[in-house]
């Protein structure tokens, strides 16, 4: 092989590297989506009163021998 032809096929390795990668880039690179919601969340509404003792519960704890 003599030299002319050694740089040629580098500098074809190297502009099909460099115009594979920008050909490939446009699919890489995308605008990333973004989700909005439609309307804001709602307050969760505070439902009972918290923990109590009641009869059932406390018949539990018998049961349960706590």
């Amino acid at each position: 092989m003599n030299i002319e032809s050694i740089i040629g096929r580098r500098e074809f390795l190297k502009c099909a590297a460099i115009f594979g990668g920008l050909t490939a880039l446009p699919s890489i690179v995308k605008k990333p989506a973004i989700a909005v919601p439609k309307e804001p969340p709602r307050q969760l509404e505070r439902f009972g009163q918290g923990y109590r003792l009641t009869e059932h519960v406390k018949k539990y704890y018998e049961t349960a021998g706590l």
